[in-house]
């Protein structure tokens, strides 16, 4: 009965801490921006993916920026793959931008060199 109830105690708390880790709090979600560069590179690892893009302002200097998606896994089942996205690549990138107005966010839709990567939203369609 102890086990069971220690054993129970423990999955709680882990699978609160699982929780955590994957907030988007950061990210103001309410709001869709569009950026366009040039792919310096795409990490495609766990837990999340991650896409540096250099983006040149209005004046033309040129930024890093650092967006984050989803699992690898999660890309899978809408149709990425891992060399979806190759450096020299470019980019036009939706994304929900940083709050704090860093040069970041969470990728909501990718289009490279004119064609849509994946489906946004969600799975494949079936064979």
């Amino acid at each position: 009965m102890r086990l069971g109830i220690a054993f129970f105690s423990c999955a709680a708390v882990l699978a609160g801490s699982a929780q955590a880790h994957h907030s988007f709090a950061m990210f103001d979600n309410q709001k869709d921006v569009t950026i366009e560069g040039t792919v310096k590179s795409f990490q495609w690892t766990n837990p999340h993916t991650w896409i540096q893009l250099m983006v040149k302002d209005a004046n033309g200097t040129e930024a890093e920026w650092s967006l984050e998606g989803q699992s690898p896994n999660g890309l899978v089942r809408q149709g990425w793959q891992k060399l979806s996205l190759k450096t020299g690549d470019h980019a036009v990138v939706v994304i929900h931008p940083l709050k704090d107005g860093t040069t970041g966010g969470s990728v909501v839709r990718v289009t490279v060199n004119g064609e849509m990567v994946g489906r946004p939203g969600g799975p494949p369609p079936p064979p």
